[in-house]
């Protein structure tokens, strides 16, 4: 029992009541005693998305300039690199540039560039278009291309893959490896599979890879299960706001040709949220006739009657929107948290052994929209503080050196910058807190910073209020043209787990759900979650009487909205094996 406790941390726990979970968590007693292969590297990165790639990617070329080896290795929990990446996206290239100068000649996939900028605030029926010169130069799209993240990814992959990188899709990074007695990351176990429902192996039972890494870097994403380990163990996030989020829904859609404005990006403000409920939209024309629309909702809204995929839904109805979709196809769907807390939720980047980057440790710029490049330039900022210590012969210590060098960078101005634009939108509303947010952005244009730095001061799970505050929403059913259901936009996010494996989402007490969430919050798991995961069933349905709280494991994305939003904190998302999940196209 007591290496179960000491290994509680793996599957995410950020306190005691967490680690408790770890008493059933199924995996343990199959994976007990068992003996594993252990490979090792100089620099091993769990993440293959743009800041583990590029952190991949630039280590081999600092080794290529000085004619040294370097073992780099990435591990990726989808089936293929991109299968996992979900974002708008409006690319800018910066890092990109300053990691592949010649990325157009190399037939990187920003094929776009945008050409027209148009930003509205949407009412029940019509809209005003703001004028763009009204809004501060960083929000701007001059130079940026609308593309499809999770294809930049599967090209860089492509390029890690050509330096001498050893990339593993399919490998879901499960377990931290812990030095005994320090702390220290040593590594993790990957590829665990062959564990049934009830936690006993089965006969194609593997017990996974034990990697190992003179430094670790943690680029899973956003709310990551180790990242969230690492962090508690180590205090990372002491001295650092509440980390705050938004859910972000997209699908692609493939128009006539006379519709498409290549191009194009449109943003919008507004309805159909309430003032005081932070979030909007986006829609890109680019590619093969492709419109890329998305919905954003900050995940400290109030009201817990409150569906976030159902909100987007509707939102494609407003007449400024159905415009571009009309006679177009659904191609793809999913959905991912976002975050949001930006400069001054930023936690401590370096640990003993490792680094977080990319959204691990959270560098979206809301106002702009935009992460990708500042996970990039993270990524490589570590990778070179990383090259730097293994080449002067160090290995598991703490890479200060990177936080400096974060604290040197544009990354940092540029969240600085608008460090207080999220704050303004949540303690003033979206009118006022926008407006105050935009000016502030032009004075920072002009060198002047504001002396303060607002704080968030509470987490999203905090915000949910109870039921009795609020009304409920009545939401249109989907009419299958314009708007669908949960059920068949998991369809198209081509979602796939192993039925036979233990549910990768745990409750620390599953009695939480209908003894407290229910009479309280309405059971809101039912509501976030955008891909119909959670249901509240009653034995007698006329009655409402008799509930039971189900969990449709098989059906997550893996957004991990329910790890963050969950007004009682009792829902904790760990890896499933590796290669499930969704497998986005063109997202």
């Amino acid at each position: 029992m007591a290496q179960a406790i000491a290994q509680a941390v793996e599957g995410g726990a950020v306190s005691p009541a967490q680690e408790a979970i770890l008493d059933n968590l199924p995996p343990l007693e199959a994976l007990q005693g068992v003996e594993r292969e252990v490979m090792e590297y100089d620099v091993l990165v769990v993440g293959g998305g743009p800041a583990g790639l590029a952190a991949a990617i630039r280590l081999k070329q600092r080794a290529a300039a000085d004619g040294k080896d370097i073992s780099v290795a990435v591990l990726e929990k989808s089936a293929e690199v991109g299968g996992h990446i979900l974002s708008g996206a409006v690319i800018d290239p910066r890092a990109l540039t300053e990691l592949f100068p010649d990325w157009k000649a190399m037939g990187a996939p920003l094929e776009t560039p945008v050409t027209e900028d148009r930003f509205m605030v949407l009412g029940p029926m019509g809209q005003v278009s703001l004028p763009m010169w009204a809004l501060p130069p960083m929000m701007h799209n001059d130079g940026c291309y609308i593309a499809s993240l999770a294809n930049v990814c599967r090209w860089l992959g492509e390029q890690a893959e050509g330096l001498g990188v050893e990339v593993y899709p399919g490998m879901a990074a499960s377990h931290v490896v812990w030095e005994e007695g320090t702390g220290r990351v040593k590594g993790v176990v990957a590829g665990v599979f062959g564990i049934d429902k009830h936690g006993a192996p089965t006969g194609d039972f593997q017990p996974g890879i034990e990697l190992h890494g003179k430094y670790v870097f943690i680029a899973e994403g956003v709310r990551g299960s180790l990242a969230k380990t690492i962090m508690a163990r180590h205090n990372l996030c002491d001295t650092a706001e509440p980390q705050k989020f938004g859910i972000g829904l997209k699908e692609l859609w493939q128009v006539p040709p006379e519709k498409h404005r290549p191009g194009l990006a449109q943003h919008t403000t507004g309805w159909p949220l309430d003032e005081n409920t932070g979030g909007g939209s986006f829609m890109y024309h680019f590619g093969d006739n492709y419109v890329a629309v998305g919905y954003v909702v900050h995940l400290n809204y109030k009201n817990p009657h409150l569906s976030p995929f159902d909100e987007f839904q509707r939102f494609k109805h407003h007449p400024a929107i159905a415009e571009h979709l009309e006679g177009g196809t659904r191609i793809s769907y999913g959905a991912r948290a976002i975050t949001e807390g930006g400069f001054q939720s930023v936690p401590k980047l370096a640990f003993p052994g490792g680094a977080l980057i990319g959204c691990s440790a959270g560098f979206v710029n809301v106002p702009r929209i935009k992460g990708s490049h500042n996970a990039m330039k993270t990524g490589m900022l570590a990778a070179d503080a990383a090259y730097d210590a293994v080449v002067a012969g160090r290995a598991g210590d703490v890479l200060a050196e990177y936080q400096t060098a974060y604290e040197q960078s544009w990354v940092y101005q540029e969240l600085k910058k608008v460090r207080n634009a999220k704050p303004y939108l949540s303690k003033f509303g979206t009118t006022l807190g926008g407006a105050v947010g935009v000016a502030e952005m032009w004075l920072s244009s002009f060198g002047l910073m504001m002396p303060w730095t607002m704080k968030h001061g509470k987490t999203d799970a905090v915000s949910t209020e109870p039921t009795a505050k609020h009304k409920p929403i009545a939401y249109p059913k989907p009419d299958g043209k314009l708007s669908f259901d949960k059920l068949s936009s998991v369809f198209i996010s081509n979602t796939n787990h192993a039925e036979e494996q233990p549910a990768h989402l745990k409750l620390i007490d599953p009695s939480v759900p209908i003894r407290v969430n229910l009479p309280l919050y309405g059971e809101p798991a039912r509501l976030y979650c955008p891909a119909g995961v959670y249901e509240v069933v009653y034995g007698d349905e006329a009655a409402k009487a008799d509930p039971r709280f189900v969990i449709n494991a098989q059906n997550c994305v893996h957004c991990k909205t329910c790890d963050i939003k969950d007004p009682s904190q009792n829902i904790v998302w760990t890896t499933p094996e590796g290669g499930g999940g969704p497998n986005y196209p063109n997202m």
